[in-house]
């Protein structure tokens, strides 16, 4: 994957609407800080394994580090780069007084035992221990990685400093100060912004069909948000292949069965993975790998509308296509930051000792996605530009005016 050059692709695109100098779009491409180690884990056999891992601090221009660990055989320097400057980018364009952050370690967790996911975990702690901290970076889960092992790192970071700091880390268990709403948050923020498209556009849910690539955490609970807004969920895939039906998927019974089977395909009668988006649907919501719409796979796609849950689904290329044929995308750095912005509800209480109900985090969701969605749609109109550049302007806007009163652009 090329990650890093696409995010830079974008930065150049808004910072030539911004008119930004040479150095302030440079500055704004570089991250501040490449963290690696390498950690030693002891497995259950007795032998021991090093794993590589990142820490990658992009810019806190506009407040402490934040950005997820993931645990990925795939995991490297490039793919985690490009998400912690990601991170910066959604965090401005939702407005929440954070920077970008992402952690990375090479490893395929499905091959460790719970106890070596523990002493991983732990391992990564203590590596960046130095480097973390409710007031300079504070880390979240991503990909396989769990509130557990939030728990296990928070754990182990407390033990180092010697005392409680619960704002250090979010994705925690609730036990352990974790926030409602966390675990369905990215979810239900895209759905937020879609719901505000939606009444732009004068539409309504029930008149459009879905097909969702992706039945992970956040792409099952959009299916079923979906389902409940009144969409027909024509196609449903997963890593094994994809469910169609033409009449509507029982959601429900669908995702029951493959968390019983394991996989649709366990389950009942699959197409091909890449059906999934050559479906006849008003609305596409790939929510599950990166780089899934490209210059090869674009014109298979059928919606008008597609809405990003998965980090970096559309190459460049694939979103200047898209754009040109009429199709809207909801770009991830917008559609997919209610995972970060329901973590900074809990970076909240954390620092306070509050414990806020599940109705004040999703009404607060709600309006934090909204409200920012009204901000990106009204400069795309302004601009005549995509929902994307739009957003990347808005970013990188706030990004530049804090690095030019930090003087550092």
């Amino acid at each position: 994957m090329a990650a890093f050059e696409h995010f830079k692709e974008h930065v150049d695109s808004a910072a030539r609407l911004l008119g930004l100098s040479d150095t302030e779009r440079q500055a704004l491409e570089k991250p501040d800080r490449v963290l690696r180690a390498d950690l030693s884990v002891a497995l259950d056999d007795g032998n021991t394994e090093t794993f590589p891992a990142y820490r990658v601090q992009f810019n806190n221009a506009r407040g402490p580090y934040k950005g997820g660990i993931r645990f990925h055989p795939e995991a490297d320097e490039d793919e985690v780069s490009a998400l912690a400057a990601m991170m910066a980018v959604k965090c401005a364009v939702v407005g929440i007084p954070f920077g970008g952050a992402k952690g990375g370690v090479t490893v395929d967790p499905k091959k460790l035992s719970a106890g070596e996911r523990d002493r991983l975990a732990r391992a990564y702690a203590r590596a960046f221990a130095d480097h973390l901290g409710p007031d300079s970076d504070i880390p979240a889960p991503d990909v396989y990685t769990t509130s557990e092992t939030m728990a296990s790192m928070l754990d182990e970071y407390e033990r180092l400093i010697g005392k409680s700091a619960p704002a250090m880390i979010t994705g925690k268990p609730l036990s352990l100060g974790g926030s409602l709403g966390r675990d369905t948050a990215t979810a239900d923020g895209a759905i937020a912004v879609l719901e505000a498209l939606l009444e732009d556009e004068q539409l309504d849910a029930a008149s459009l069909s879905a097909a969702v690539q992706g039945a992970g955490n956040a792409g099952a609970h959009a299916a079923r948000r979906l389902a409940h807004m009144g969409m027909n969920i024509v196609a449903l895939s997963d890593s094994s292949g994809t469910l169609l039906s033409p009449e509507g998927i029982e959601v429900e019974a669908a995702l029951a069965g493959k968390q019983a089977h394991k996989e649709f395909a366990a389950w009942g009668e699959v197409a091909g993975v890449e059906k999934v988006m050559e479906t006849e649907a008003g609305l596409f919501v790939p929510a599950a790998l990166e780089e899934q719409l490209t210059k090869d796979t674009v014109e298979a796609l059928r919606a008008k509308y597609v809405l990003e849950i998965a980090n970096g689904p559309t190459t460049p290329e694939a979103d200047r296509a898209l754009f040109a044929r009429g199709a809207t995308v909801i770009p991830d750095v917008l559609a997919n930051a209610g995972g970060v912005t329901v973590s900074y509800f809990e970076w909240i209480q954390g620092r306070t000792g509050e414990r806020w109900e599940l109705n004040r985090v999703s009404a607060a969701l709600s309006r934090t996605m909204q409200s920012a969605y009204r901000e990106v749609a009204d400069i795309a109109r302004a601009r005549s530009v995509s929902l994307r550049d739009a957003a990347y302007v808005l970013a990188l806007g706030r990004l530049t005016d804090a690095m030019r009163a930090r003087g550092r652009c």
